[in-house]
């Protein structure tokens, strides 16, 4: 439940994303830079809460400036987000000068090994999140048109929907929950590290996608995502114990992806 509640996380924000038919590469980046600040406000003594918060207030800024981009200066998705993927690697890593941050409060770091009827408290934040998410996407107005934007954006806007409005909402819950991680991710391992969550945005898109997601848009739930992460982490576990190379979990993570998406567009064909 722990390994998998982090890319849990990660992958319900892109879940969001990927129904308004787009992709956010950035997640992971923006995981090591979440726990990079977070790092730097608790060493400088910033109360934990406070601290969490200026994290969290910086996922939504970076979701934000992922939505003027795709709706007012017309980028497409891929490249912003992989530009940011690139950008704030850097910014993480100029902040620290490569060096990984420690001295954290006691308590911060015990939230991650602590459990409450037997259940870790980090899944336990899975929760916290799914169930808003689900009833946001599948229960109101605004899901409603997140899955009419990705199905069809000029019908979606000539319906009165604001398609702008709606991939903002997409992609500031994705960084807002990428930055979440973050925070926990910090806390689980006990340093601010730059380069943490490297190679998460491939998890959180595979996990998305074996949940059911289609990568065209507007085909998605949030338990999938779940269901999906703790398949793969399963995998990989498996794959430890049997002394797999780790180099194959990769493969076997992108074979997964292959065939999900092949047998998703031969179901578009015949629908």
């Amino acid at each position: 439940m722990r390994q998998a509640s982090l890319w849990t996380i990660i992958a319900i924000g892109q879940t969001f994303v990927i129904i308004t038919a787009g992709i956010d590469l950035s997640v992971g980046a923006v995981v090591g830079l979440a726990s990079t600040v977070v790092a730097m406000l608790l060493v400088a003594h910033v109360p934990i809460a406070l601290a969490c918060l200026i994290t969290l207030a910086m996922g939504v800024a970076i979701g934000m400036f992922h939505g003027f981009a795709i709706v007012q200066m017309r980028l497409p998705p891929f490249i912003t987000t992989l530009a940011t993927l690139t950008a704030l690697r850097g910014i993480g890593l100029l902040m620290t000068g490569g060096q990984t941050i420690a001295g954290f409060p006691r308590s911060f770091g015990a939230f991650s090994r602590g459990a409450v009827l037997g259940i870790p408290n980090l899944f336990w934040m899975v929760i916290l999140v799914a169930i808003p998410a689900g009833l946001l996407l599948h229960q109101t107005r605004w899901g409603r048109h997140i899955y009419a934007a990705g199905s069809n954006p000029e019908a979606a806007r000539l319906s009165g929907i604001n398609v702008g409005r709606t991939i903002y909402l997409a992609y500031i819950i994705s960084a807002t929950l990428a930055a979440f991680a973050g925070i926990l991710t910090a806390s689980r391992i006990g340093i601010g590290v730059a380069t943490t969550g490297d190679g998460w945005e491939l998890q959180s898109i595979a996990s998305s996608v074996i949940g059911g997601t289609s990568l065209f848009g507007a085909v998605g739930t949030v338990i999938g995502p779940v269901l999906g992460a703790i398949l793969l982490t399963t995998i990989n576990n498996g794959a430890n114990l049997l002394n797999v190379n780790p180099f194959w979990q990769r493969v076997i993570t992108g074979g997964l992806i292959i065939v999900i998406v092949y047998f998703d567009q031969r179901r578009r064909r015949r629908s």
